[in-house]
């Protein structure tokens, strides 16, 4: 039984091992060997929650490989326990191991979460079969995808890796929505797919094992068969004429296509040694049918690890899966923008989950719509493919006014902020008081209102459960300062000395409070206080005071202001001094003699 469970993981058939070396752990059979090689076939079939618990157990075995820290490390990813993740990352540094397998892994710094605006919405397609599905793509008014699901075959082949039939690519027309298998040559006994199609619909590369003119290619030295890149040309509504691409080798895969914008670059997926790590993302040019040379996609991509499923987006942005960047668990899709190449960013959920997240696109028909894949829990199969709904940017929008007279406030500010009360936006109000930004969804926004002449206003913007909207309204109202000469922008009424006459600088700032009255507040009620500088005796300075505030007061009626308005006008003489001084000079004496305003009520 221990040959049979060997020779079956030596052949790549981990379902069938599984159940064998299971049977010889009951029986305490080789336990430590059995332990590993269980672990291993579950974490080859993407199955860190069955893998992880093993790897508790085979890394405290004594002289085991420190590999198994590495291994133990991604399953804990797996299943969520980053914490413990990084300390067995940190163990396999400390044996001396491959430190830029998990720099990125160790990295003290969040998973960079990519800033865009827009918003990712995911539902289980309905085209999903029990076995793996994956590699949807949309082009020419229909979908094409790769499926296990062995469609209308009577003995379908195996695949002895899973357990499941050997992939083909099928297709849903719009024209009838009947998902049908790939019309032609494609589909064949080995894996086809993921695939991708010209613009003009004509020419088609796909995926598919080594594998031609219905014969085996030439295997590995290990006995695999590796994956390449055909071409494949539609004639008369077939895919036929398959071609293979120039730059394949027998000797390790090469698969994953995706085209750009103007069809003349073919990104790829390949297992080239000269490469960074396990899979590397490269791109080669494409003119009249001959292929240039390919060139590795650089380090600020490639990573020790895994990179592949490339897909080139209309707006020149790369998205692709790896385990080797910062992510969630397993693989992850990231996207980096083609021109700069500046930063990596994580897609965040519910894109990324933390098992494996693959084979993203967005139609080039619809950039609202696209498809990804996954094998996380709630599918219908191993790997499920999910329809891809991309939300645009919510408008956030809306007019800044006063409290009192509705009037809009121009120039005053708005300030957004993240959950850490970070500023993440700031603006200023139009001339009519209007302001406008873009904001992802699903975040609620703390706010802040402010303007000289008006108290701070705080706030929060929701935007959850807009999926059916493209905008949000959020009008503010600032209430304003209780100071009518900070509103009126006027500056102190001041008299000649022994005198409350208003002197014509003094009636210009008083027609400035006249039109506040008038036009800004017409409910807002005063009280005028006036006052003197310390010479003359305090009963002559009261009644000097009491004539300023007359004075005052009778301005202000006799330009329309209605007496009820001001309900005091009062004269307090040298008892309330703007400089406290007792040998004053003629300046300080000077802003003494003045008359000034407070509010009663502004509404």
């Amino acid at each position: 039984m221990q040959k049979k469970a060997d020779r079956l993981y030596e052949s790549f058939a981990y379902a069938k091992a599984i159940d064998v070396y299971k049977d010889l752990l009951e029986k305490d059979y080789k336990v430590e060997h059995n332990q590993r090689k269980l672990a291993d076939s579950y974490f080859l079939l993407r199955d860190p929650e069955n893998a992880a618990p093993l790897y508790a157990k085979v890394v405290e075995q004594p002289g085991v490989s420190p590999e198994y820290y590495y291994k133990y490390a991604q399953a804990l990813r797996g299943v969520r326990r980053y914490d413990e993740s990084r300390q067995w990352l940190k163990k396999y540094l400390e044996e001396g191991k491959n430190e830029n397998l998990v720099e990125d892994l160790l990295n003290e710094e969040k998973i960079a979460i990519y800033p865009g605006l827009e918003t990712f919405r995911l539902k289980n397609a309905d085209f999903n079969s029990e076995f793996s599905d994956f590699g949807a793509y949309k082009g020419n008014g229909t979908i094409y995808f790769t499926s296990a699901r062995a469609k209308d075959a009577r003995n379908p082949k195996i695949y002895d890796w899973n357990g499941e039939p050997f992939l083909d690519i099928y297709s849903i027309p719009s024209k009838n929505g009947i998902l049908e298998s790939l019309s032609g040559e494609v589909n064949s006994v080995r894996h086809e797919g993921p695939l991708v199609i010209s613009k003009d619909g004509k020419t088609m590369y796909f995926t598919r094992n080594n594998y031609i003119n219905n014969k085996n290619g030439k295997k590995d030295s290990e006995g695999v068969n590796h994956l390449k890149i055909y071409k494949a040309s539609l004639v008369n509504g077939e895919w036929t004429n398959i071609e293979e691409l120039p730059f394949n080798n027998d000797n390790y895969s090469v698969g994953h296509p995706a085209l750009s914008k103007d069809g003349q670059t073919l990104y790829f997926a390949s297992e080239a040694p000269e490469g960074f790590g396990g899979s590397d993302l490269y791109k080669v040019s494409v003119k009249n049918g001959i292929f240039g040379t390919p060139e590795n996609l650089g380090e600020q991509i490639n990573t020790p690890g895994n990179e592949v499923f490339p897909f080139a987006a209309e707006d020149g942005k790369l998205y692709f899966s790896s385990d080797g960047h910062k992510g969630y668990g397993l693989l992850d899709v990231f996207v980096v923008d083609l021109q700069n190449q500046e930063k990596i960013y994580n897609l965040g959920e519910p894109i990324n989950s933390n098992l494996d997240d693959f084979s993203f696109t967005i139609s080039s028909e619809d950039i609202s719509e696209g498809f990804v894949a996954s094998n996380r829990p709630g599918g219908k199969g191993s790997d499920d493919i999910y329809q891809l709904s991309v939300l645009a940017p919510l408008v956030l929008k809306g007019t800044v006014t006063d409290s009192i007279n509705g009037k809009p406030i121009a120039n005053a500010t708005v300030r957004l902020m993240d959950e850490n009360e970070q500023q993440i936006a700031f603006l200023k109000t139009d001339s009519v008081g209007y302001y406008e930004l873009e904001i992802r969804r699903d975040v609620k926004y703390p706010i802040e209102a402010k303007h000289i002449k008006y108290d701070q206003k705080l706030g929060t913007v929701n935007t959850f459960e807009m999926d059916d909207q493209t905008e949000l309204v959020y009008d503010i109202e600032l209430s304003p300062v209780n100071d009518v000469e900070y509103l009126a922008e006027i500056n102190k009424i001041y008299f000649d000395f022994d005198k409350h006459n208003i002197r014509p600088d003094a009636a210009a700032e008083l027609d400035k409070l006249v039109n506040l009255m008038k036009n800004d507040y017409p409910e807002l009620v005063i009280e005028i206080g006036s006052h003197t500088d310390r010479r003359g005796s305090l009963e002559y300075n009261r009644r000097l005071a009491e004539r300023r505030a007359q004075s005052t007061y009778d301005y202000l009626v006799q330009h329309g202001i209605a007496p009820e308005r001001i309900v005091t006008y009062k004269g307090y003489g040298e008892e309330q001094p703007e400089i406290d001084c007792n040998n004053c000079n003629e300046v300080q004496h000077q802003l003494n003699r003045r008359s000034i305003f407070k509010v009663v009520k502004m509404e």
